[in-house]
């Protein structure tokens, strides 16, 4: 069997996995389909995921249960204006060894080193903080006295923000925002899915998960679509997209020369294409198309776009803009 022979079979594999994994999940998690779709294509295509949402909308649930499915390690940092930059990491402390009495500085890691870190209300912490957090997330490493201690693979980070309290918060920077491949905003539930939240949420029995994936394999997954293939239309296709948000762009259409003060820099192109890749991989197809980049522009644009003054003044929204520029690009 050759290269391409096994990843067509582990295409395959993946995408019976993916039924398996909302099986097991919707036991816990009732609706938020979109966002556990996200969730899962951040993952394979190893980026980071910055969940935006009102207290009380389960959170917390979806990224712990979306740990246990996935048989993954997962900490939690609640995120407070006292926090410390080695509350993240970790520290060096004096060891005493219980055999030869000696001392030595020892390094006792943070809940960083897990696979999965929910950063729990990210704005509420000091820039100091924050940067800690962000330095493991695109290098991987923690350094401490000295000496670099590697992360566990996979590596994924979901940071909460609450919309409504922005009292005492500190605003992630747009060069830190970037780092996150995703920006998604978690609407509360319908009707009927209140219903079933509350009918399941009230009932003395819990419902008992199953880990569906390892993570040699998760990290065999995000190997895969890295091997994706992509037609050079699609690329370009991205690359323009991206490059029309830019006022200063010639691809730019006057209504963003009029309601955008600054784009999307080139790594908003790689993760439109990344991420297309992860998507076309879980729908079982073996290569992505123009669609796959359009229905992922939004959560990847709107906190790396950002509107001016004549966008507020006529109460037009970033995801607003996005639409209307996919619809110019048709």
């Amino acid at each position: 069997m050759n290269e391409q022979e096994k990843d067509l079979e582990a295409l395959e594999e993946l995408s019976k996995s993916r039924d398996l994994f909302f099986n097991e999940i919707n036991k816990i998690v009732i609706g938020q389909k979109r966002i556990l779709d996200q969730l899962f294509i951040a993952l394979l295509s190893n980026g980071h995921t910055l969940l935006v949402g009102v207290p009380g909308l389960a959170k917390t649930l979806i990224i712990k249960t979306f740990s246990e499915v996935l048989d993954m390690t997962f900490k939690r940092i609640q995120f407070t204006p006292d926090l410390m930059p080695s509350d993240i990491t970790g520290t060096e402390l004096i060891d005493l060894d219980q055999e030869t009495g000696q001392r030595s500085f020892r390094f006792f890691k943070g809940p960083v080193f897990a696979n999965i870190v929910l950063a729990d209300e990210i704005n509420r912490t000091p820039p100091k903080t924050q940067a800690a957090l962000l330095e493991a997330m695109q290098e991987h490493k923690v350094t401490s006295g000295g000496k670099t201690y590697d992360l566990d693979k996979p590596f994924f980070v979901l940071a909460t923000q609450n919309p409504i309290e922005q009292e005492g918060t500190y605003p992630l920077p747009e060069a830190q925002l970037d780092r996150f491949m995703f920006n998604l905003r978690i609407d509360y539930p319908s009707s009927d899915e209140e219903i079933s939240i509350v009918r399941q949420t009230t009932k003395s029995i819990k419902n008992a998960l199953s880990p569906i994936m390892t993570k040699s394999a998760i990290k065999d997954y995000q190997r895969l679509v890295r091997r994706v293939p992509v037609a050079d239309n699609v690329v370009e296709y991205a690359v323009k997209l991206v490059s029309a948000t830019r006022p200063n762009s010639e691809n730019a259409p006057d209504f963003i020369k009029e309601s955008i003060s600054w784009g999307a820099g080139p790594r908003a192109s790689q993760f439109l294409i990344l991420g297309s890749k992860a998507k076309a991989v879980l729908d079982g197809r073996p290569t992505p198309n123009i669609e796959d980049i359009n229905s992922l522009a939004i959560p990847i644009l709107r906190h790396r776009v950002l509107t001016n003054f004549n966008a507020e003044t006529e109460g037009l929204k970033v995801e607003d803009i996005i639409l209307q520029l996919i619809q110019k690009m048709k």
